[in-house]
């Protein structure tokens, strides 16, 4: 089943049924449901009795076979920290928020990339015939966590596409995709829904403040249903006080509270704060955190622009690494130091 939001998407797609593509790229901001979608068009791909807009009938075998997960002409490609999210369904945004913050409490931390073997492995299957005379359909999500030596041999199967198999591509970041890759599928940009309707959505979803938490999501309603049942909120609260303090920012006790958590999380919360302190400096209006305008006013009057625009491309550039296996407290407390001393100038 798709969100309400997806319709118009779904409608236009099915105009491609009479020469559908060998691989398709969905893509569009984090939470806004891609995967479900995806996983929706799978099962519509391969049901054997799909309705005249290419909605799954949900009743024949292989619609059976999907929602149990053992279609035999279905695989889904995903890194091991999200590997329930195979099933169809599977909530991608609360999953893999879950899985960030399981990592310190096991052994081996489980991938977060999607590596050669498991592209590897879809060599037999697109090799094969299908199992039920139809299309055969392979999900990778995200894309971009192919690492380089899986995206090179995915590469190779999309330059020689196997006949009768349709690769479905979803991601949240396009520019971390290999451009050759890109070139050989056809895009498809996902809509980001109305906040209007997106906050009606999650009133119905029984989250409060829902207008508030869909803009610190940036307007994607699974990102701010996600946040709204955060069991990490309290530190996230603590966070934007300490932003909102500026100069008199705490960074040793950012470090203390914040170690446990990803640091990709972290510097989430800090890129959307920066973004805002920006965009009140020059156009008065927050996009985040409507709710703290006061203290985004009062950090955007005394930050030194040239020391902010420093500093957030020094964020920026902790993104990039920001998946590597570093000491959490000491890039926090860097972090909140350099954030500090961008009003030091002011």
């Amino acid at each position: 089943m798709i969100y309400s939001w997806q319709t118009d998407d779904w409608q236009r797609l099915q105009q491609l049924r009479a020469h559908w593509p060998h691989a398709l790229l969905l893509h569009g901001e984090a939470g806004i449901g891609k995967l479900q979608f995806a996983q929706h068009l799978a099962q519509g791909l391969l049901c054997e009795t799909p309705a005249a807009n290419g909605e799954p009938c949900g009743a024949c075998a292989a619609c059976l076979w999907f929602s149990q997960g053992n279609h035999p002409d279905y695989r889904a490609v995903l890194p091991e920290a999200l590997a329930g999210l195979a099933a169809a369904g599977a909530d991608a945004d609360s999953s893999s928020e879950k899985a960030d913050g399981d990592e310190g409490k096991k052994t081996r931390a489980p991938s977060k990339e999607i590596k050669i073997e498991q592209v590897r492995g879809l060599l037999d299957f697109c090799g094969v015939g299908s199992h039920r005379g139809g299309m055969r359909v392979v999900l990778l999500y995200p894309a971009e966590a192919l690492n380089v030596a899986a995206a090179n041999a995915l590469l190779k199967t999309l330059e020689e596409p196997p006949a009768g198999v349709v690769f479905l591509l979803v991601s949240a970041r396009v520019d971390r995709l290999l451009p050759t890759i890109i070139s050989r599928c056809r895009q498809w940009p996902m809509s980001v829904p109305q906040p209007k309707d997106a906050s009606a959505w999650l009133a119905s979803q029984g989250v409060d403040d829902p207008a508030g938490l869909l803009a610190q999501a940036g307007g994607a309603p699974l990102a701010a249903l996600a946040l709204a049942n955060d069991e990490n909120r309290a530190l996230r609260d603590f966070t934007l006080a300490q932003l909102a303090a500026g100069p008199n920012c705490d960074a040793f006790a950012c470090g203390e509270n914040l170690q446990k958590l990803p640091v990709p999380l972290v510097l989430g919360w800090l890129q959307r704060w920066l973004y805002d302190v920006l965009a009140q400096r020059t156009a008065g209006r927050p996009r985040y955190f409507p709710g703290a305008a006061k203290a985004l006013t009062r950090c955007a009057q005394s930050a030194d622009p040239a020391a902010l625009a420093r500093y957030m491309k020094a964020v920026t550039r902790q993104r990039a690494v920001e998946n590597h296996p570093l000491n959490a407290r000491l890039v926090f407390e860097e972090l909140f130091i350099g954030y500090r001393g961008i009003y030091c100038a002011a």
